[in-house]
């Protein structure tokens, strides 16, 4: 039975997010939800010098309150681009990787995307890229509310705000080397470019053993 897992768009997502690419075999990026502050959807967390550093990516304010996501504007307030740049530079300038990757990311920090939904698409592209994985990925048509069992709503589960420990309890956060564990211990389910960065190629099987263990049962059913 295909298994098919809703997301949200979401701006540089943190592992979780990337594990259900692995554990189902069709991905649907929703753009019919309505957009919310203070959620994955304009933000990433990263790891700095200092801990968890939030970066979130200014919108333009609609004049709708419950405007949907794939008519969200990118707003070009406070120099953001700029400052993202910077900080992922001086997050992970002494990783492993982040040499080999940066010309790779460097350009989504150049161009102006007008709208949100597309800039976090392309960066979605290239990470797989990077990692060598192929998704079956498409966007909604229209925003689902009634699912089959063979259908998971992540639209909602994966979120800054939430314990992924109790929100999402089939994603196990694997371990791996990063750059200030020594300052912080290990911080789980950052960006995706935490692992990126620090891993390189070896990114795929931490992710790999972060699959879903609902999406296995489903598969033995």
């Amino acid at each position: 039975m295909e298994r098919i897992a809703y997301l949200t768009s979401a701006y540089l997502t943190p592992v979780s997010y990337y594990s259900k690419l692995l554990a189902y075999d069709k991905i649907i990026i929703e753009q019919h939800d309505h957009y919310m502050k203070q959620t994955y959807r304009n933000r990433c967390h990263i790891a700095g010098p200092g801990g968890i550093l939030p970066l979130s990516i200014p919108v333009v304010r609609s004049e709708n309150p419950k405007s949907p996501m794939k008519d969200i504007r990118i707003s070009d307030h406070g120099n953001w681009r700029h400052l993202h740049w910077n900080a992922i530079e001086s997050a992970y300038n002494s990783t492993p990787f982040f040499e080999y990757y940066k010309d790779d990311f460097r350009p989504f920090y150049e161009k102006k995307y007008p709208f949100l939904v597309d800039y976090s698409e392309e960066l979605f592209r290239l990470i797989c890229e990077l990692i060598d994985i192929s998704p079956d990925v498409t966007r909604s048509d229209s925003y689902k509310t009634e699912f089959k069992p063979n259908e998971f709503d992540f639209r909602e589960t994966i979120h800054p705000k939430k314990d992924f420990r109790e929100a999402d309890p089939d994603f196990i956060a694997q371990p791996y080397y990063q750059v200030f564990e020594e300052r912080h211990g290990f911080l789980p389910d950052l960006s995706i470019i935490d692992l990126l960065f620090n891993m390189g190629p070896e990114s795929l099987l931490v992710l790999q053993d972060s699959q879903s263990t609902s999406a296995d049962r489903l598969r033995l059913s």
